[in-house]
Parts: structure tokens; C-alpha cells; sequence
């Protein structure tokens, strides 16, 4: 069933000219908001606890615009399954390469943190293209096995390599014994599996679990750390500029990479907040009783991060 979906559905559609496939966005996002109503009550909740400053009717407004965004980001990563890589730097364009390109001129591995923010599917699949650096995709495996397969075979046609948190410890160790200068994304805003295995900090008005798979392979390696920023420019074309984020892990404090990544990403959000992915369910789990905010790192098996 899942290689009948992949061949005789979403690849058929993927060739579909791109402006097409944005017409049909144009009539999904209303019918995903009004009609099937995907996960309303879940944005409208996180959306009024995270932007309390924010009016009913500015919420409302983001809210519709965030529909219109996902429906676009479905398209894309259609389009993204057979997009050449001429086609996608056209759409997903680094403006400061040289930031990175600095730590590769140095055999120097690197770690990119960002978010489920505007576009990152693109990222993934032109990792190993866009950097000199040997592009690793850091995530969860999908619960359909098969699926996720098919669809990392999508990811990985351009030389990006995509790891999961079984074989991302493997996979970090030998790519530093052999001194293959590598940049991993690491995107560390979904919500921890095990609460008591997480970074607490406040993060958009609320008590938030964090992933510190990022700061942990940091800390161990001593990788600088980028948080780099996805603009959406216009419809369908996005800028990507990175920024430094910790230089030297092992001279900072235990969390003091995960608090940075956590504030930077907040001012993101807050700024254009229709861009993030407000459909998940990022707060599902409360904060244990002997689990303080702002706890140092547990020395235990990292929790790791998804693309």
C-alpha cells in the first residue's frame, strides 16, 4: 500500500507544474481550516497561550495565515521529491555560505540548529550541495517504516545523509575519527518523548520541554554551534541565513546552548509567528515535580532531534 501511495499517487502529483500544485493550495487551506478543521482547537490553544499579546482577532488572523502556509509547505514537498538541484536553489537560497564554509576551510565539523520553521524539507535534501561540509539530517524515524524509506530515498538523492536517534551516536563517532568535516541539522523544537529526560525553560509563556541531543554531540565534540533562520521572501522562495550560536560548547555552563537556541528561536517566532509549525502538539506533557526549570543536562542517553 505505501509503494502504490508513493509511485502511483504523490510521485504522479510531484511533476505537476509548481504553479498548479500552489492553485491547489489555494483551495486546500481553506478546506483543511474550515471544512475538515485539521487540528483547529490544538493552534487556537497554542496560539493564545503563546502570543497572549496578541488580540482574538490577531490570532484568528494568524491562525488563517498559518493554514495557508502549511498548505503550501505540502505542496512543496511534493514538488521537493523530484526538484532538480538547479530548481531548488532557484527556491532555498543560502545568503552567507561563508559562515559555514569558515569551520569546513578548518576540518572543523559544525552542528545547525533551527526549527520546523517556513520551509525546512528543502534543507534537508540540499544539505549536500549547498555546504562543502558532508550534510547529515538528524531525526526520528516515521512510524510507517516503509514509507519513511521511500521517502529518505527522496532526501538523500543529492548527497545528504539522514540518521536517526539509533544510529546518530554511530554515525557522529566516525565521521570525527576519520575528520570528515560534516554539518548536522538539528531541528530541536519537537516535544521530548521523556519529560524527565529534558531541558525545562520558558518558552513562548509556558513551561517547555526541550530536546539537548544538539548541545549534547556539541558539548562532546566540541562542534560549533549555528542557528540559522529560514525568510520566506515570497511565495514559494526562501533565504536561509546562519548566525553563531555557541563557538566554544565546552567552555559554557550545562543548557546554556539549549536556553541560547531556545531564546533565539522565540524572537523568531514572535516576530512572524505564522510561519511556525503551530499544528503540533508541542506542550502534550507537564513539567515533573523534582524537574526545575532551567535544570542542567542529565549525563544519560541523549534524546535526539528531528529534520
Amino acid at each position: 500500500m505505501d509503494y502504490l501511495l508513493f509511485y502511483v499517487v504523490l510521485m504522479p502529483l510531484s511533476w505537476l507544474p509548481l504553479w498548479l500544485l500552489y492553485r491547489a493550495a489555494d483551495l486546500l487551506a481553506p478546506f483543511m481550516y474550515h471544512v475538515l478543521r485539521y487540528r483547529r482547537k490544538v493552534v487556537d490553544t497554542n496560539l493564545q497561550r503563546s502570543l497572549p499579546n496578541l488580540t482574538e482577532r490577531q490570532r484568528r488572523q494568524v491562525a488563517h495565515q498559518y493554514y495557508r502556509h502549511m498548505a503550501d509547505l505540502l505542496v512543496e514537498a511534493l514538488y521537493n521529491l523530484r526538484a532538480t538541484p538547479t530548481q531548488i536553489l532557484k527556491h532555498y537560497h543560502i545568503v552567507n555560505r561563508e559562515v559555514v564554509d569558515q569551520f569546513y576551510e578548518q576540518g572543523q565539523s559544525v552542528i545547525l540548529m533551527s526549527a520546523h520553521y517556513n520551509n525546512w524539507e528543502y534543507m534537508v535534501s540540499s544539505l549536500g550541495f549547498q555546504l562543502h561540509h558532508h550534510g547529515v539530517g538528524v531525526g526520528k524515524p516515521l512510524t510507517d517504516k516503509t514509507f519513511g524509506r521511500l521517502l529518505n530515498a527522496k532526501r538523500t538523492r543529492y548527497g545528504t545523509e539522514v540518521v536517526d536517534q539509533y544510529n546518530v551516536r554511530q554515525t557522529t563517532a566516525y565521521y570525527d575519527r576519520y575528520q570528515v568535516p560534516t554539518a548536522y541539522m538539528m531541528l530541536g523544537d519537537q516535544s521530548p518523548s521523556n519529560p524527565h529526560k529534558s531541558y525545562w525553560t520558558m518558552f513562548l509563556h509556558q513551561e517547555t520541554p526541550f530536546l539537548y541531543g544538539s548541545e549534547y554531540f556539541a558539548r562532546k565534540y566540541n562542534y560549533p554551534v549555528l542557528f540559522y533562520t529560514v525568510r520566506k521572501t515570497r511565495r514559494g522562495y526562501y533565504d536561509i541565513a546562519f548566525e553563531p550560536l555557541a563557538l566554544s560548547p565546552t567552555s559554557l555552563p550545562a543548557g546554556e546552548i539549549t536556553e541560547r537556541y531556545a531564546v533565539r528561536l522565540q524572537q523568531l517566532i514572535e516576530q512572524v509567528p505564522q510561519y511556525w509549525l503551530w499544528s503540533h502538539r508541542r506542550w502534550k506533557k507537564t513539567r515533573p515535580a523534582d524537574m526545575p526549570l532551567r535544570t542542567t543536562l542529565p549525563t544519560t542517553k541523549p534524546q535526539h532531534t528531528s529534520p
